[in-house]
């Protein structure tokens, strides 16, 4: 069983409701698959072989179910491997072996101090993954060759630099809105868009119809519907933490693109004016490949890509109930006064 949630055991009725009316028409059917799109700039996805891919009635891959993009595989390319894009057999198993005896390990911390609280949970809690990605590359990011993100431009180092300036001036824990938005639960650290792997709750589930797409992350239960009717973007003036979605079939590749994102849930540091393309492909009855590439001219000086091969989970996804009875904010503020008092700076 995969540590999926640390609490709650019950799907959101919002969720189970959408996934109940979303699916009623959607029998999985099977028939000859194509090529998976892919630009001609980076290295192609591998083809899915030829009847291997479910269909939904109006004939397009079946993309629905529960998925996880839990992996060991870094967003960029560590310095110990670069130019070395895929990795070996070999190198891989013992990556591996390498993660799985740091999760296993005591790292010193002296249990009850601060540097063990801050920690939060113990490794039973985590669920970051035991793997590298299936494609065995040494990095998610694909585009550029290096596996690294593009240098900020100076537009985007100033806005990072005010940010921290910001909370610096604030202090760390003077209120909730000094703590970051997940832990506010306002919104999953994972969740994005786009994907990428942290701690735990690594998991998407996909609902499907001919109309609209729903791409729901298990933290915090954030579900995206995408329209597939092409409908266009909201007004400029309009801003969503998640961005506004809207979907496209080109071949057998599902395309998503999103933009009017919010500087309240800036990704990596992106401007609002991010605009993220996502591919969804299914490579085969087990695996759905994820692309994704952030094209911001206001914060990068290029756009990058990632790829991660998503594995399907026959398991249930289960509510991630973050913001009932937030005790972790509660603690952390108390936390804060008691060592401002101890200090000498009662408050």
């Amino acid at each position: 069983m995969r540590r999926a949630v640390p609490v709650g055991v019950v799907l959101s009725f919002l969720t189970a409701v959408l996934a109940v009316a979303m699916t009623s028409a959607q029998t999985p059917a099977t028939a000859p698959s194509g090529t998976a799109s892919s630009s001609s700039a980076r290295p192609a996805a591998s083809p899915p072989a030829k009847g291997a891919i479910p269909r939904t009635p109006d004939g397009h891959p079946d993309l629905q179910g529960n998925w996880s993009f839990a992996t060991i595989t870094p967003l960029e390319r560590p310095a110990s491997l670069a130019g070395k894009a895929v990795l070996t057999e070999q190198e891989a198993r013992e990556l591996e072996k390498q993660a799985a005896a740091r999760a296993d390990q005591d790292d010193g911390r002296q249990r009850g101090t601060a540097a063990d609280v801050s920690r939060a949970y113990n490794d039973a809690w985590y669920d970051s993954g035991t793997k590298v990605v299936g494609t065995m590359q040494t990095s998610i990011i694909i585009d550029p060759k290096d596996g690294r993100m593009p240098p900020m431009t100076p537009d985007g180092q100033a806005r990072a630099a005010a940010r921290l300036a910001a909370r610096r001036a604030r202090g760390p824990a003077d209120d909730p809105e000094s703590r970051s938005l997940a832990e506010r639960c306002l919104i999953g650290f994972n969740a994005g868009p786009p994907l990428t792997p942290s701690a735990y709750n690594n998991n998407i589930q996909i609902v499907q119809t001919p109309a609209q797409a729903m791409i729901m992350t298990a933290r915090v239960h954030e579900a995206r519907l995408v329209p597939l009717d092409g409908r266009p973007h909201l007004p400029s003036s309009i801003r969503q933490w998640m961005g506004d979605s809207r979907g496209r079939w080109e071949g057998d590749t599902l395309v998503v693109e999103t933009t009017n994102f919010s500087e309240k849930n800036a990704y990596r540091g992106a401007s609002e004016n991010l605009r993220l393309i996502e591919r969804f492909s299914r490579t085969d009855a087990s695996t759905l490949t994820y692309e994704f590439t952030v094209n911001d001219p206001e914060t990068w000086t290029a756009p990058w890509t990632g790829r991660i091969p998503l594995v399907r989970l026959d398991e249930n996804l289960y509510e991630y109930a973050c913001h009932e009875g937030n005790r972790g904010m509660e603690g952390i503020l108390k936390g804060a006064r008691t060592e401002e008092r101890e200090a000498g700076g009662a408050r």
